[in-house]
């Protein structure tokens, strides 16, 4: 876990927005540490690619890169959810990708689609939309887990077991959707499936490559839980 108290402070001094010129005897000013723990932190956020730093005369110049600022956001989120009388809305943002064809196999599994249509309240499109999570939202995503959900039970089928997971309320383009997550898949972390009534690549006209935003809902009916 990255010291989160200096990236603060370097962004509270403008080093989110733009480049800032500082030594360590300055910033030391800042954070009441050592010149010798502020140079060694320093070097550590660089190193963990939280920003990015060049030594000049005189100081050096420091930028936050884009994952120090998506660790900031989802610390921001945590104290909203802490201090705000209603949850965030969670933004995710991503590329559209080809898939390989699971998500409409599974779909059409009846054990799963009669879940989606009385927990969801629609009959999902035989198929999903996957997207490849930005770095920002990589981060966030770990948020995504503590956002209400629907549970998805496992299930036997007579011949084989489904596992279970979870599906989470989204919209995407104005198009009620929702993620699904399993609880057991070979996907990696910053890939998600979403499902919706439609075929969300024809609604929305997207193709491979292209960016979509999905908006995590807050909130889930009684009827969704």
């Amino acid at each position: 876990m990255p010291d989160i108290e200096y990236l603060k402070r370097l962004a509270l001094i403008g080093a989110v927005n733009k480049i800032i010129k500082v030594s360590s005897s300055e910033f030391q000013k800042h954070t009441g540490a050592s010149s010798k723990t502020v140079a060694r932190k320093l070097k550590q956020l660089e190193e963990e690619g939280l920003i990015e730093r060049k030594i000049v005369p005189g100081g050096q110049l420091i930028k936050m890169t884009e994952k120090g600022i998506g660790i900031l956001k989802s610390e921001y989120i945590q104290y909203s959810k802490i201090f705000s009388p209603e949850p965030e809305i969670l933004e995710l943002e991503g590329k559209v990708l080809k898939g390989l064809g699971e998500g409409k196999y599974y779909v059409n599994i009846p054990g799963y689609r009669k879940q989606f249509e009385e927990k969801l309240h629609f009959s999902p499109f035989p198929g999903t939309l996957n997207v490849q999570l930005t770095e920002n939202s990589s981060i966030f995503q770990n948020l995504l887990h503590e956002m209400p959900a629907v549970k998805v039970e496992g299930f036997n089928d007579g011949e084989r077991t489904f596992g279970g997971g979870k599906c989470y309320p989204v919209v995407v383009g104005g198009i009620e959707a929702a993620v699904v997550a399993p609880e057991r898949t070979h996907y990696p972390p910053d890939l998600i499936e979403i499902i919706a009534p439609v075929k969300l690549r024809d609604a929305l006209e997207l193709n491979d490559g292209d960016r979509v935003v999905i908006q995590v809902k807050s909130q889930v009916t009684e009827n969704q839980k």
